[in-house]
């Protein structure tokens, strides 16, 4: 099936055919005529299928009739980060480019003056993370009220960075009439709740399993030491072995760690740039189009960058750390293989912290991921194979240095006697028979007078 049999109109047909695009993937086949029919949309499909494509494209025909007016955007697209909602703007001005829209981009990073002077003049479609867009509505700068279309996107990564609750409180504030396309990679039970609660009666669109690789993608596992210059050491000789490689992200789990593995890779020589939230927008936007352009071949990344960046061509992706969560290793190997093509993904494990991290990542995909070269000797997360088990029974402490046997001494006995009972037997071996007062001391003997 072609483009042409989903029901888009001419200019964004023209657009599509300028790209070079010609064939729809399975999610764009399949969601666009939903949308374009009006109905909501619930997609789940694995990064690097198209999703973008899937809610630009027929959002651009229906946006052909009518006119935006100030501050009332006619549609919104909410995005977890701000690379992502850049990304989706960059979409817009690609397959837009015969349509005279108002695209405006509300983020983090840039000045609240000149994102106001757009809403002011009237948007079509509203890009933006949920924190700005809740700050620009508290400041009185936009109203909700216009939204005929609402896209939430990424949100399974919404729900990694807490962003439910700002979701619920925008999906109140728009009208309740609104078109709802709703698109994640994965399907957890809050995420289910917030489709059944916003969504009416939507068309579920999957294309992949929830929670599934890309095919393509050649995953494999290579041991370290626990120490961080043995991982550093481990991954320089990965990346210098590597065949075919042409570029690479690098992930690590903290923003701390990709300036200190970024540091060290650029002392020995290899041509890399890093990426992290504590970066501001323009050098991020500055070190991710560096990469695009193959500037520098290494790119280390923290989780910011490991939802739906559209580089088209990674070779390789490189886990530094083995992510907290086994979703997000499905994400961030989404980054190579995509568009049917091949790639390589190399995960460090270092102990049986990581072990046991690596085998939460294998019951989450449901396939085992293989060793480079021979697996380790002794079983992931299994005691070292030289400690013998201890034999059952009675377990005996090892004596400490300072036990020394010494003779045992009787224990003192104090002994309570009165002077004048000594000439009196003392039974303490048995108990005294009835009757006899021989065990009483003398006091008690004594006869005591009786008044008649």
């Amino acid at each position: 099936m072609s483009f042409s049999h989903l029901g888009l109109s001419e200019k964004v047909l023209a657009a599509v055919a300028t790209t070079g695009y010609q064939t729809p993937t399975p999610i764009q086949e399949q969601a666009i005529p939903h949308v374009l029919a009006r109905r909501d949309v619930l997609g789940i499909a694995q990064t690097g299928t198209g999703k973008t494509a899937a809610f630009v494209l027929p959002m651009l025909t229906v946006l052909e009739q009518g006119r935006a007016r100030a501050r009332m955007p006619r549609t919104l697209i909410l995005e977890p980060t701000r690379e992502l909602a850049a990304q989706v703007e960059e979409s817009f001005a690609r397959y837009g480019a015969n349509h005279k829209l108002n695209v405006a981009l509300l983020i983090g990073g840039v000045s609240f003056d000149d994102q106001d002077v757009k809403l002011t003049r009237g948007v079509d479609v509203l890009i933006a993370t949920p924190g700005r867009l809740l700050d620009h509505f508290e400041r009185g700068r936009l109203l909700l009220t216009g939204v005929e279309l609402l896209v939430i996107d990424e949100a399974d990564r919404m729900l990694d960075m807490g962003f439910i609750p700002d979701i619920e409180r925008i999906c109140k504030l728009v009208p309740f009439t609104r078109q709802t396309l709703f698109f994640t990679a994965t399907m957890p039970p809050e995420i289910r709740r917030i489709t059944e609660q916003f969504l009416h009666n939507p068309v579920r669109v999957e294309v992949a399993r929830p929670a599934t690789t890309v095919a393509t993608t050649t995953q494999l596992l290579a041991e370290s030491g626990h120490e961080a210059h043995d991982k550093r050491d481990t991954l320089r000789r990965l990346i210098r072995s590597a065949a075919g490689l042409k570029n690479a992200i690098i992930f690590c789990n903290r923003k701390r760690d990709v300036a200190t593995l970024y540091r060290s890779l650029l002392r020995h020589g290899f041509s890399v740039q890093a990426l992290h939230g504590d970066m501001d927008q323009p050098a991020r936007m500055a070190a991710l189009e560096q990469f695009r352009k193959g500037e520098v071949a290494l790119l280390v990344a923290s989780d910011v960058a490991a939802r739906g960046l559209d580089i088209p061509d990674v070779s390789h992706i490189y886990n530094f750390d083995v992510p907290f969560h086994p979703d997000d290793y499905v994400h961030r190997i989404g980054r190579t293989g995509r568009a049917g093509r091949s790639g390589t993904a190399i995960t460090i494990v270092a102990g049986t912290h990581d072990a046991k991290a690596v085998a939460a990542i294998e019951k989450l995909i449901g396939q085992t991921i293989p060793w480079m070269g021979e697996p380790p000797g002794a079983a992931v997360g299994a005691p070292h194979a030289s400690a013998s088990p201890r034999p059952p029974g009675r377990q005996h402490r090892r004596p400490r240095p300072d036990d020394r046997r010494q003779p045992k001494r009787p224990a003192p006995v104090a002994r309570f006697e009165d002077p004048r009972s000594r000439r009196a037997p003392q039974h303490t071996a048995s108990r005294p028979e009835e009757g006899d007062a021989s065990h009483l001391p003398a006091f008690l003997l004594r006869p005591v007078p009786v008044k008649a």
